[in-house]
């Protein structure tokens, strides 16, 4: 049973790589296979598309139809291979010496499928509490795409009583990850020739200005460290991504953006790298531009804020989670997941599944056949403690 059970998982892993669900794409496709492989087991699932109606979450349930038991939840969207070296290709699983290639197959088709495998098993449980499935989008960019399903929790669909998101952790528990915040600082200047900048004022200066700033920050973060001692990178931390700006050498740059992100532990305000930002921006164009006369501006678009997992000791996730994997104690993660969202919403939440986050968003991503089986005997003895 556990051989066949492992095989099914692996074809389905198959199945749903070969869908290219890059978050900034369509994953209708995808979803109206899960939703057939739901209607041939007689599982009761909801469709929860997106306001533009190109994307959609899908929540299924297994057991009684009623508020309560677990959700797994996982995400069906990936990140590109545009300029990406794989070895072969990307949408077309390839097992080789224990380990399965393909783009999402660690990140994290793998847990999608090793649930939507185990539904056979979940049917044959006498379940007394049920066990929902919840493949949502646009985790790898926003982790917005979960909300729509969760606001309808206790309403039209049941509300479970506790969350499991199965984001690749080699199956230790993680109660706890840092919060993502991602903004666009725009910076306005004024062209002139650059033989005689005191006539203009240059959006790049002034950009490097601010990054530089946001890395000084980065240090005074860094300084202050982690006192859980639970993450690596043991501290908050700010990243620059992109900058763009300027149209030639010789004239100052009207225009300047960049790119960038805080990554804060958790109990840090979310906005605390935003709120620094805008200050040197007040403090930079005060010192610096307030008597040119032409106008001198900055503005801090924020993108996304994806909220942090809080460490709940004792909850009722931790403790469900602690059984099915044979654990003790939990571990905290660096990367950010849909887990804040089931948080926020007063759903006792952890983070458990198969695979190593080493290996996502890299070419020649892979999970491990053992990770699968692991993820496999989690979900059966789930099956138990939930009949």
């Amino acid at each position: 049973m556990s051989a066949d059970r492992l095989e099914a998982a692996i074809e389905l892993l198959g199945r749903l790589v070969a869908f290219d669900t890059e978050s900034s794409k369509s994953n209708l496709d995808l979803v109206a296979f899960v939703e057939s492989h739901l209607r041939e087991r007689g599982v009761v699932f909801a469709r929860v598309p997106n306001a533009a109606g190109d994307k959609a979450a899908l929540f299924a349930t297994i057991g009684p139809m009623r508020d309560g038991g677990v959700i797994l939840s996982g995400h069906a969207d990936v990140v590109p291979v545009t300029g990406q070296a794989w070895s072969s290709d990307p949408f077309a699983l390839r097992r080789d010496a224990g380990r399965l290639y393909a783009r999402g197959a660690c990140d994290m088709k793998g847990f999608c499928a090793v649930a939507l495998a185990m539904i056979d098993e979940f049917r044959a449980a006498p379940l007394e509490r049920p066990v929902h499935i919840l493949l949502s989008y646009d985790e790898e960019t926003t982790c917005l795409g979960p909300l729509d399903t969760i606001a309808r929790f206790g309403k039209d669909l049941p509300r479970p009583a506790l969350c499991i998101v199965g984001e690749p952790t080699l199956m230790q528990v993680a109660d706890a990850h840092k919060s993502v915040a991602t903004y666009t600082t725009r910076v306005r200047g004024h062209e002139a020739h650059s033989s005689n900048p005191a006539l203009g004022a240059s959006a790049i200066e002034a950009a490097c200005d601010l990054v530089a700033a946001l890395y000084r920050f980065g240090d005074e973060l860094a300084s202050e460290g982690d006192p859980s001692g639970r993450f690596a990178p043991g501290a908050s931390t700010i990243g620059v991504g992109t900058i763009h700006g300027g149209t030639a050498r010789n004239i100052l740059a009207k225009d300047c953006s960049f790119h960038w992100e805080f990554r804060g532990l958790p109990g840090v305000p979310i906005d605390r790298a935003r709120r620094h930002m805008d200050a040197c921006a007040a403090e930079l164009l005060a010192s610096r531009y307030s008597s040119r006369p032409f106008q001198v501006s900055v503005e801090t678009i924020t993108e996304v804020e994806v909220p942090g997992l809080a460490p709940e000791p004792g909850s009722p996730a931790e403790r469900l989670a602690f059984k099915l994997a044979r654990a003790n104690r939990t571990i905290g993660v660096s990367y950010a997941t849909e887990a804040g969202r089931f948080q926020g919403a007063g759903i006792p939440t952890v983070v458990c599944g198969p695979g190593s986050i080493d290996q996502a968003h890299q070419p020649d991503e892979y999970i491990e056949v053992g990770q699968m089986a692991a993820g496999i005997a989690f979900m059966r003895e789930l099956a138990r403690e939930s009949s």
